[in-house]
């Protein structure tokens, strides 16, 4: 459980940071946010992976949860487009990190010699 809270806020600093990047370009104010931000988000990772996530499941998670919160958000505070097409790949990415989160514990029950 502690993992994947440590996991959804290094998403969050991460989302976040890139936000304020965005407004930063008019409002150099936010680069604080930003150089705090990403910075925290790794480690925040860093973290979770110490806690035995695998890099694969915890780096997917993150940047498929970063690309869609991303989107949205920027399509709510910014009035980023958002179509259809943008809102398929995002589903498609989704897809892809839950097909690798379902796939390692078989992954791992099958390599001899690796705890699980």
């Amino acid at each position: 459980m502690r993992k994947w809270l440590l996991l959804l806020a290094a998403i969050l600093l991460e989302v976040t940071a890139t936000l304020s990047l965005r407004a930063a370009l008019e409002h150099p104010a936010w680069f604080v946010v930003v150089a705090i931000g990403y910075p925290t988000a790794f480690a925040a990772l860093s973290f979770v992976l110490r806690l035995g996530m695998g890099i694969s499941v915890a780096y997917g998670v993150w940047a498929a949860a970063g690309v869609a919160l991303t989107a949205v958000l920027a399509a709510i505070v910014f009035g980023d487009a958002l179509t259809v097409t943008m809102g398929l790949g995002i589903a498609l990415v989704i897809g892809g990190v839950l097909c690798v989160e379902f796939g390692a514990p078989a992954a791992h029950a099958r390599r001899p010699g690796v705890p699980s």
